[in-house]
């Protein structure tokens, strides 16, 4: 057994290795298109919102006094910039999400264009 078990720990630590990967939506589904000229406030940034930035900036926890929760909330951020440069990472800003965490590119886009078009409720 003792002849055995540096090969035993060499495999199970390969093994263990190759199972510690993250893919991206985009490395998993490269050709998915991202749709940024019909995006709504409610089927596209809300959800977004809502698993990416909502449990730090809700009214209930609103890290560094920053609360994205409610239009109204949000359309505050949006309307001074900060919205933007945090997720486009711009120097100058706080990135967000914070490192370790990232929103994908289409979602950044999404954004980005749903700003464009003066954030709208809809």
């Amino acid at each position: 057994m003792s002849k055995f078990y540096p090969f035993l720990v060499l495999v199970f630590s390969l093994l263990l290795l190759a199972g510690c990967e993250y893919d991206t939506e985009e490395d998993l589904f490269p050709n998915s298109k991202c749709d940024t000229e019909n995006v709504s406030y409610l089927s596209d940034i809300l959800p977004i919102l809502e698993l990416n930035c909502i449990v730090c900036h809700s009214q209930s926890v609103a890290e560094a006094g920053i609360v994205l929760e409610g239009y109204d909330n949000l359309k505050f951020w949006v309307d001074n910039g900060r919205v933007q440069g945090s997720i486009k990472h711009e120097v100058g800003f706080s990135p967000m999400p914070p490192l370790g965490y990232e929103l994908s590119d289409c979602e950044v886009n999404k954004i980005l264009s749903w700003i464009e078009l003066g954030a709208p409720e809809n």
